[in-house]
């Protein structure tokens, strides 16, 4: 499995600070072996594709479910194939919970990016209360299934588990919460789906990864990549992006 390293900007930078950290990284030393993809705010898509190498991936971090209509302040995955763009970020824990974004919806949209021949990173994940009771099989299970009852083809498809609680808290989930959970996915969807797609999806872990314990987290067996937030607008992106090195 091709280890996958995603950054998401989030509503962070400017032309002059993003065109800094693409300098950075389109002169930096990157591991052959690990796919990059950095999540871009809608309106420099354009702007960082242009000027991003062409080995980096870019990605939107949201879109909506239909190819054009009358949606105002939305983009669909027909305007974003249109400025190069490869991949979109969908179900992320913002959209969900700052957004009010819900399971159907999200699964919606799963459904025509794929159609539209765009990859998705699809974020699931629990709340610290969700943890706290017991539930977060149960939460990231049912996330999951909504996903994966609208998807037809995974090669295009990447699962990132980002427990809410870490995310931005500067709480990390321990290298052994991480592999317990995403080898739990990794189990269902053996059971639900195939054995092919449990040993071919990329599980990524997201929640306040840091160049100081992406080393630890890289090295667990289930974990294969890393959903990066504010770290991805630092020079240690690098050292992420080289945890397997």
């Amino acid at each position: 499995i091709k280890f996958f390293v995603g950054g998401n900007w989030k509503m962070n930078g400017d032309k002059e600070s993003l065109g800094e950290l693409i300098m950075t990284l389109n002169t930096a030393s990157l591991n052959d072996e690990t796919e990059v993809v950095c999540g871009a705010p809608s309106i420099y898509l354009d702007y960082v594709r242009s000027k991003l190498d062409q080995r980096i991936g870019v990605a939107a971090q949201n879109c909506y479910k239909v190819p054009k209509g009358a949606f105002t302040g939305e983009i669909s995955p027909a305007m974003i194939k249109d400025c190069g763009i490869e991949w979109v970020i969908l179900g992320h824990s913002e959209r969900r919970h700052v957004f009010g974004e819900s399971d159907e919806l999200i699964g919606q949209k799963v459904a025509h990016c794929l159609e539209s021949d765009l990859g998705v990173i699809a974020c699931i994940g629990e709340k610290l209360e969700e943890r706290e009771a017991g539930t977060t099989e149960d939460v990231v299970f049912e996330q999951t299934k909504v996903i994966a009852d609208n998807v037809r083809d995974w090669t295009r498809v990447v699962l990132a588990y980002e427990p809410v609680w870490a995310i931005g808290t500067g709480k990390t989930a321990t290298p052994d919460q991480a592999q317990e959970v995403h080898e739990k996915l990794r189990g269902w969807l053996r059971e639900n789906l195939s054995d092919a797609v449990a040993d071919s999806v990329r599980i990524i872990y997201g929640g306040s990864v840091t160049g100081g314990n992406c080393k630890e987290l890289a090295a667990q067996p289930d974990v294969d990549g890393f959903l990066v937030g504010g770290a991805s607008l630092k020079p240690e992106f690098v050292e992420i992006i080289n945890a397997r090195s």
